[in-house]
């Protein structure tokens, strides 16, 4: 079995050759340390899968013990060997339909060799590496599975909080729901009460002693409260019930029919392995969107399936249930804050000890306090992100019917429920592609609409033929997707025709902007750290600013905010917005806001230019030119230059001032970012960019002659005196701005003050020395902040012109 490992399973060698090991003191082998959040998350996730299991074996007429043991081999043997670190296996309910058929017809034992048998059939499908496959499902289908999953285990639980017992479906527990009502259990609804406020406001303990009481899991202090105080009152409750393992039997020799048993063994591997893989694929997708989660690693899931292979081979032979990837213990594993597989093997581990040595402490635990528990846990997989998310993409069909069939159906039925559907829909954005063309004014329109794929290929073709040589196009698309065909298609055509005279405007008809590629719009910036040959690769870091930031709006003061409930951690989710109680209602509040511009960086750039990232950590910046600009938060570098990592040097500061050199100013920054972009790496050209609107050449205009400067920033803008000299000095020509006159006093000292800079910079002997031997170029910038326009600084008869980026020979 050693040799169908799949890459990646040798997860301790790697991480050897991450951190090479050191050799321990004589007497003292390596120590195994366990991290604190691994082992609250771990106790969350036990209290959770012991009436879990307990409760799936009861569905499906196995013997209880059954369950107890495929929970315990779950965490231990699946969390061990599979693929994905945080997802905790375990008897699921996905599977109570199948292995209930299986026990109905060929008895338990029997059951029990078929679950061995499924599991040699899933260590196969391992070494085939056909789990790939499970990266093709639409995220709209996994989040629907998971809502669908929370939404079942919520409303059976329901029943327990209230004081009744669940039926065997969504169904049948909704209208079931109001006789329940009507004859509820005060006992177990003010053990339910007790627990949820534990869970809720336990995290949210003030003070240094707070801080101190919150490492204990709010789950553990939420149960172990509940239940002393159901002991201390004597409440007579429904209490946990651990099974004698007397009766336990183990797995037989198969009997019955050949086809019939063949047939059962392929469907309960397809079915453990379906939901497993579906599971690992949602985790890393918990895992990433956790704030503050720094770099996760996918989920080897070939791994994964060899992992649970050998789980059910285990569990059929202990007489133990089949096992599975549970989404409802892996969300609480992944919520509750767990960083490695530890945490899922210490679960195993606490299921073990607890069925041996805790019985009786585990029978006083009431079931009502266990249900509240798994019902926040539940209710937290419908997340309201996940919905905004699909009705943006519009998904929100294809999440829909798979959250209703896995509630009305199955797990595996939903899934293939929103598979078909995804499909569909694929399908029809396909069939309903436009494009036609027509001419108004001279001008050519071609009018895309839909998504443009390959299939559309041969019509996009034929109406850009129509367009004669050296006529003005519009090439309007709308639509949300462009693949890669069709956008070397569209790029090549518009090179041959610019080539020979003509004109192309490529827009995107709702949104009025230009269309790069699409995997331009997020990463920006072509392999290598090189621009595409056409000269048109644009980085877009501001997108999901301008998306999150000025789209929205900002949430009003009395908003509920989302929160996040697992296992008893309760915290404003940084994704959907601000805390309503922060002080700055009309703004969202720093720290929230730099979380949520960090998490999504990780979730949506980070995959995408990962690569060219760890291409300049290993080479080391070459960047081509030393940008020396100033503060103002208006100013977006990489925007205005179209530039990405490692492209530019930047300096800024107030003002875009450079001090000459001698300058008794008690800052060096500047003079010393200059000799090392010169000297060290060596920048081919130097940009001094000024803006509109400064308020440092303001502050300077507003200044009092020979004024004392008492603070910090006023000593600062003594540099830019020689501008405000330059300013007034009537003899010297003034900068114009595109052939005009400046706009006002301010404007003008902007314009002058990019002049003086770069007199400043020529008087540096580093870039004196550079520019003399023909190593370096000076270049002046000025950024209209309103107009969203770019001037560069020329110079015609001795006179400064700043001319539009647009209009000038750049080759001059």
């Amino acid at each position: 079995m050693s040799a169908c490992v799949p890459a990646g399973a040798t997860e301790s060698a790697h991480t050897e050759r991450a951190h090479p090991p050191h050799s321990p003191p004589h007497g003292r082998g390596p120590r195994f340390r366990v991290a604190g959040a691994d082992l609250s998350a771990a106790v969350a996730v036990f209290l959770i899968a012991l009436p879990l299991s307990l409760g799936i074996a009861l569905a499906t007429g196995a013997p209880l013990q059954a369950g107890l043991v495929a929970a315990a081999v779950g965490g231990l043997v699946a969390g061990r060997l599979g693929g994905s670190p945080l997802q905790v296996s375990g008897p699921a309910a996905g599977l109570t339909v199948v292995t209930a058929d299986l026990i109905h017809q060929y008895g338990w034992r029997v059951t029990c060799a078929v679950t061995v048998l499924a599991g040699l059939v899933q260590l196969g499908l391992s070494c085939l590496r056909v789990a790939r496959g499970a990266l093709a499902v639409s995220p709209a289908i996994v989040h629907g599975m998971l809502a669908g999953i929370g939404v079942t285990i919520a409303v059976a639980q329901a029943h327990i909080v209230l004081g009744g017992e669940p039926q065997s479906s969504v169904p049948d527990n909704l209208q079931a729901l109001p006789a329940q009502l009507a004859r509820l259990d005060p006992a177990a609804l003010a053990v339910s009460v007790l627990t949820l406020a534990a869970l809720l406001l336990w995290p949210r303990l003030p003070g240094r002693a707070g801080r101190l009481l919150r490492r204990v899991p709010a789950a553990l202090v939420a149960v172990a409260g509940a239940t002393a105080v159901a002991a201390a009152a004597g409440l007579v409750l429904p209490v946990v019930d651990l099974p004698s393992w007397r009766s336990h039997a183990l797995a037989g020799l198969p009997e019955g029919p050949v086809l019939g048993l063949a047939a059962a063994v392929l469907t309960t591997a397809l079915v453990c392995s379906v939901q497993s893989l579906l599971g690992a694929v949602a985790v890393d997708k918990l895992a990433s969107a956790r704030p503050g989660a720094g770099h996760v690693v996918r989920s080897d899931l070939d791994r994964e399936l060899l992992g649970q292979g050998a789980a059910n081979v285990v569990s059929g032979a202990l007489g133990g249930l089949p096992v599975a990837g549970v989404a409802v213990r892996s969300t609480a594993n992944v919520h509750a804050g767990a960083v490695s597989r530890n945490s899922t093997m210490i679960h195993g581990v606490l299921v073990v000890a607890a069925t041996l040595l805790l019985v009786p402490l585990l029978e006083l635990i009431p079931l009502a306090s266990l249900a509240t528990l798994v019902m926040a846990v539940g209710l937290r997989m419908v997340s309201l992100h996940h919905i905004r998310t699909v009705t943006r993409h519009r998904e929100v069909l294809v999440y829909a019917v798979t959250a209703l069939g896995v509630i009305c159906l199955g797990v595996l039925e939903g899934v293939v429920l929103g598979i078909a559907v995804a499909v569909g829909v694929a399908l029809h954005r396909l069939t309903r592609t436009r494009i036609t063309h027509e001419e108004e004014g001279g001008v050519h329109h071609v009018h895309v609409r839909g998504q443009l794929t390959f299939l559309a290929v041969p019509r996009l073709s034929r109406a850009l033929h129509l367009v004669p040589q050296g006529a003005d196009v519009v090439v309007a698309l709308d639509g949300s997707f462009m693949d890669h065909a069709a956008y070397e298609t569209l790029q090549d055509w518009q090179g041959t025709h610019t080539a020979r005279g003509g004109t192309v405007e490529i827009t995107g008809r709702r949104t009025g902007v230009r269309i790069a590629e699409p995997g331009d719009l997020a990463s920006g910036h072509a392999p290598g750290g090189e621009s595409e040959s056409n000269g048109d690769c644009r980085c877009r870091p501001w997108t999901a600013w301008r998306n999150h930031q000025c789209d929205r709006p900002s949430p009003a003061p009395d908003a509920e905010p989302l929160r996040e409930e697992a296992s008893g951690s309760v915290a404003t989710d940084p994704r959907t917005g601000p805390d309503p109680d922060a002080p700055a209602r009309g703004r969202t509040p720093g720290g929230v806001q730099l979380v949520r511009g960090l998490s999504t960086f990780q979730r949506r750039t980070a995959p995408l230019v990962r690569g060219e990232l760890a291409r300049l950590a290993r080479e080391g910046q070459r960047p081509s030119q030393l940008f020396l600009t100033c503060a103002d938060s208006r100013v977006v570098t990489s925007m205005i230059t179209s530039s990405g990592p490692g492209d530019l040097f930047v300096v800024r500061n107030v003002g875009n001032l450079v001090p000459p050199p001698g300058a008794e100013s008690g800052d060096d920054s500047v003079a010393a970012a200059i000799e090392y972009a010169v000297d060290v790496l060596a920048v081919r050209s130097i940009t001094v960019c000024g803006h509109s609107g400064c308020g440092a050449m303001q502050a300077l205009l507003d200044s009092r002659p020979a004024s004392p400067a008492a603070t910090p920033l006023g000593r600062w803008l003594r540099h830019g005196g020689p501008s405000l000299e330059r300013l007034r000095d009537t003899g010297a020509p003034a900068p114009r701005l595109a052939g005009r006159a400046p706009a006002d006093d301010v404007e003008q000292l902007c314009l002058t003050n990019v002049v003086q800079q770069l007199e400043h910079l020529r008087a540096h002997e580093s870039v004196a020395r550079a520019l003399e031997d023909g190593r370096l170029e000076l270049h002046g910038v000025y950024f209209h902040v309103g107009e969203a326009q770019a001037y560069l600084l020329a110079e015609r008869e001795e006179d400064r012109v700043f001319d539009r980026v647009r209009d000038v020979d750049l080759a001059v």
